[in-house]
């Protein structure tokens, strides 16, 4: 069994990722800002409640992995902020906070987890279409679609920093999937892939994509957007 942590769990793909590996019997350290009901009677799930925008809060994911699990073999980076507005109207503090969560949430997560991976542990990323170099690109996405390129770099940039320790760093860049935060972007459009299928596809690369692929972005996409 392994120790997974998942971020953006209270709803869409990562609610769905984190109830299918704790019914598998892994254990799911489930981080975001609402505690779903069903994780807080599912005894492989551990939430904690934080605000992904607030480093401070952070200090718990360490505590956590200091007194309890002391290892972590997969950290799924799925929490997304996202402001829909023309770049004129998006004022310095929007872009600020879509970069807490989309980047430096990321990073600060993933510094915490390094000290408890081992030979073999593996990162993913959820990024989106819109963050790959030369693909279409969206009026009123600048803050997330930027930020979700500048992780795409990030996980290349660990891959090549932890290689000889044997850690994996890949992104997933998705396309559309029928979730809340799609409706955010595209008001009324209908996706072709289910948050439950999606989060089937992710849980399957997490515990095997590290075998074929390290400091690679996949591009996870049927449609446009």
């Amino acid at each position: 069994m392994k120790n997974i942590i998942i971020t953006g769990t209270s709803r869409g793909i990562g609610y769905e990722l984190a109830l299918q590996f704790a019914n598998e019997g892994h254990n799911v350290l489930a981080i975001s800002r609402k505690t779903p009901s069903e994780f807080i009677k599912h005894q492989n799930i551990t939430c904690l409640s934080i605000d992904m925008s607030d480093k401070e809060q952070f200090v718990q994911v360490e505590g956590f992995l200091k007194s309890t699990w002391q290892k972590v073999d997969i950290l799924i980076n799925n929490a997304g902020s996202l402001v829909n507005k023309p770049f004129e109207e998006i004022s310095f503090t929007d872009f600020e906070n879509v970069y807490k969560v989309n980047v430096f949430a990321v990073a600060e997560l993933t510094r915490i987890c390094i000290p408890f991976m081992q030979k073999g542990s593996h990162v993913v990323t959820i990024s989106s279409m819109g963050g790959i170099q030369g693909s279409m690109k969206f009026p009123g996405l600048a803050a997330y679609s930027s930020s979700k390129g500048a992780v795409i770099t990030l996980s290349e940039l660990l891959a090549e920093e932890y290689k000889e320790q044997g850690f994996a760093f890949n992104v997933l860049a998705l396309g559309a999937v029928n979730t809340e935060m799609l409706q955010e972007a595209f008001p009324g459009y209908e996706a072709p892939i289910s948050a439950k299928e999606m989060a089937n596809y992710i849980h399957d690369f997490s515990l095997t994509g590290n075998k074929f692929y390290n400091g690679k972005v996949l591009q996870v996409s049927s449609s446009t957007p």
